[in-house]
């Protein structure tokens, strides 16, 4: 792939001022009405047009509003997510028998890990997914999820390997 040029990143920027000048106010509104407060959406609305400066894709799109909202459910999503792992590592570590201190910069590295965790898991689909978990969680062997989900030992084994492939990919990175 051939390294921006200054006057494509000069284009790019003209075009992502051009999209903020005539839709932020409207993606900002649009955000207003799915978020708690007014804050961040304006937040949100920000994001979602940093993503589109780096993405590049800010020119000749038919349907701005589109990609834009596309892009603020996405991060919104990923916002929401982010909160409710979150919340379940703090109610998972109030359960702990005795108070745990854990640095500020310990806590973000395994949250970032919960999300990593988090987005692997979506990749793998519905059933995918369960059959991970109920091997790796409940510790079910491929012949107890077969029966369980009615599938054949070949098919739980070819779903786990992809979900194992998943997971070494993570850590690869």
């Amino acid at each position: 792939m051939l390294s921006p040029t200054p006057a494509t990143d000069h284009a790019t920027q003209q075009a992502v001022h051009a999209l903020y000048q005539e839709h932020h106010d409207w993606l900002r509104l649009w955000l207003r009405k799915r978020l708690p407060c007014a804050e961040s959406a304006a937040d949100l609305a920000q994001d979602t047009f940093v993503r589109v400066l780096v993405s590049r894709k800010a020119f000749d799109l038919r349907e701005p509003r589109a990609y834009l909202s596309s892009i603020a459910r996405s991060l919104m999503i990923d916002g929401f997510r982010r909160r409710a792992l979150e919340q379940s590592y703090l109610e998972a570590l109030a359960l702990l028998p005795e108070p745990l201190e854990i640095s500020p910069e310990a806590r973000v590295l395994i949250l970032e890990t919960l999300l990593e965790i988090d987005r692997m898991l979506d990749g793998l689909g519905t059933r995918g997914r369960e059959i991970f978990l109920l091997a790796q969680l409940d510790g079910l062997s491929h012949v107890e999820i077969g029966r369980r989900l009615g599938l054949s030992t070949n098919t739980v084994r070819k779903y786990l390997l992809r979900a194992l492939t998943q997971c070494l990919l993570l850590i690869e990175d």
